[in-house]
């Protein structure tokens, strides 16, 4: 049976009877939900003690009501109608983590009508209808909480808001999947291919059936549009990022990389530039000694780069029932402190206030400028300079060329690392690449991250 934490709980410091319990209506118990109601049930005398009232599930939403009722026991409440938790007259803040952008949209916008604060931890929903939602929450005057939404265990969305409120964010960069992060790990680890790789991650339950949010970037793109938002005071821009996933690398180029002494690694980088913000999701090389290379298997990595703290790191749990469930009750900690305040005293939901968002350009995928890395099958390597000479031909400044021969039967492999430039420029350069003769299968290409220090 579920225990009102207020009465199980006797905390060196008397809790007025005036204080009840924070009242929670959930909708979904799958996966989070379950791990919110056993981390809530079994650290409540530390969540009291912390938040200053009880924090008590009241009702909650399910498809399957006899699995729903294994997991909460007697005394709460439970039904298969979401908006039945989202309008219901005893509820305080609904936790939404159903998933999904369509009906979830509807449940939280009732919430939020009905004058209940709302905790989730679905940022596709965030990333896709965030603006109406902040919205109607701010034209009611209740909060929305999402630190689960984002890095899971890792407390990044406080950090930004709260932790680094004193700088201008320069750059948000990480790795925030943990599904792709897992693949690229074993592909690295074990030279394993894609598939290989995909399938442990799926076997492990790090992976959906359907693995496309993680592996094609979408996922990470989410989470960005978020960070970029808190970081930059900017609207949520998900919509205009750059996404690519990891579902074209192959073993070879995993390997290439090593033998250049780098990483491959999936990484969001939002960074601030004087005509607007950088916002993509790409594989990328990160050099084999930084901090973000040694994040490995479904671990998830963050870097911020202000101009008064510097460079603040974060690390942790990517995935997890309790990892979620732990960002998602510190959001209700924070719900229940905000009884008696008023909403301009509030954090903003998205780390400034909301008359001081500034709507930042997202610079255009062919004007972002880096460096780069072209790994080039060659017939045999006598073709290297002309290779080398077609690149200067289309501008492209070069760095370094190696000759390559780092798996059996793959064939020398031509690897460039270029110098600054912008991306439409390679854009051109690589289709002549591609005819020329010399070539004898497709050419890979991935950024290579060396300014993140």
């Amino acid at each position: 049976m579920y225990r009102d934490p207020v009465q199980s709980f006797q905390p060196a410091h008397h809790v007025p009877a005036s204080l009840r319990p924070l009242r929670v209506g959930m909708i979904g118990i799958g996966t989070v939900g379950a791990g919110t109601f056993r981390v809530l049930h079994r650290n409540q005398g530390e969540i009291v003690a912390r938040a200053g009232r009880g924090i008590e599930i009241v009702i909650v939403a399910a498809r399957n009501l006899v699995r729903a009722a294994e997991i909460v026991g007697d005394g709460v409440e439970l039904t298969d109608d979401p908006l039945r938790v989202a309008i219901h007259p005893g509820v305080d803040v609904v936790v939404e983590v159903a998933g999904g952008t369509g009906p979830a949209r509807d449940w939280v916008l009732a919430a939020i009508t009905n004058g209940k604060h709302v905790v989730t931890a679905n940022k596709a929903l965030l990333a896709v209808h965030g603006t109406e939602i902040l919205e109607a929450a701010c034209r009611q005057g209740v909060a929305v909480a999402y630190e689960g939404a984002v890095a899971v265990s890792i407390p990044i969305v406080k950090a930004l808001r709260e932790g680094l409120a004193a700088n201008r964010i320069e750059w948000v960069a990480g790795i925030i999947n943990g599904t792709s992060n897992f693949i690229l790990s074993k592909m690295r680890d074990e030279a394993l291919d894609f598939g290989t790789a995909l399938a442990q991650a799926q076997a492990l339950g790090y992976a959906e059936a359907d693995p496309a949010f993680d592996v094609e970037g979408t996922d990470a793109a989410h989470k960005l549009s978020l960070l970029a938002a808190n970081a930059f005071g900017m609207p949520i821009r998900f919509a205009d990022a750059q996404v690519e996933g990891i579902t074209s690398l192959s073993r070879l180029d995993v390997a290439c990389a090593e033998h250049l002494g780098y990483r491959v690694k999936l990484l969001g980088i939002a960074r601030r530039h004087a005509h607007g913000v950088e916002l993509r999701v790409q594989p990328a090389l990160l050099p084999a000694t930084h901090m973000l290379a040694q994040v490995n298997g479904s671990m998830n990595g963050v870097m911020v780069k202000g101009d008064a703290a510097g460079i603040t790191m974060y690390y942790g749990a990517g995935a997890g029932s309790e990892q979620t469930a732990s960002a998602v009750i510190a959001d209700l900690v924070d719900v229940a402190r905000l009884d008696g305040t008023r909403p301009a005293q509030r954090v903003p939901h998205l780390g400034f206030q909301a008359h001081a968002l500034r709507d930042l350009p997202v610079i255009p995928q062919a004007e972002v400028c880096g460096t780069h890395c072209l790994r080039i099958p060659m017939a045999d390597a006598s073709q290297t300079e002309a290779l080398a000479a077609l690149l200067a031909t289309h501008q492209v400044p070069v760095r370094r060329v190696v000759v390559a021969d780092v798996l059996p039967g793959a064939g020398p492999q031509l690897l460039v690392l270029t110098d600054a430039v912008p991306q439409s420029i390679l854009d051109r350069a690589v289709p002549a690449l591609q005819a020329h003769r010399a070539v004898t299968g497709p050419i890979a290409r991935w950024r290579v991250e060396e300014w993140m220090t």
